[in-house]
């Protein structure tokens, strides 16, 4: 299964697809703020969301999975 994973440590500020959503290489999934600065995390794939593992405010590390991909 492919995965959208987290390429800095940070909190979760913005979360840019839902479950069920079609996304494709390169499109923002979420944001992610890290020294004060909201870092973008995109898709290296193209799928559909199958799961949402975090929220919004959720603390994550880099490498983190944050959605799984059909």
């Amino acid at each position: 299964m492919k995965k959208i994973v987290s390429n800095v440590a940070g909190r979760v500020v913005a979360c840019c697809v839902e479950e069920g959503a079609q996304i494709g290489p390169g499109d923002e999934a979420f944001k992610v703020e890290s020294m004060k600065m909201e870092i973008p995390v995109e898709s290296e794939a193209a799928g559909r969301i199958a799961k949402v593992l975090v929220a919004v405010g959720d603390e994550v590390e880099e490498g983190q999975e944050l959605a799984l991909l059909d």
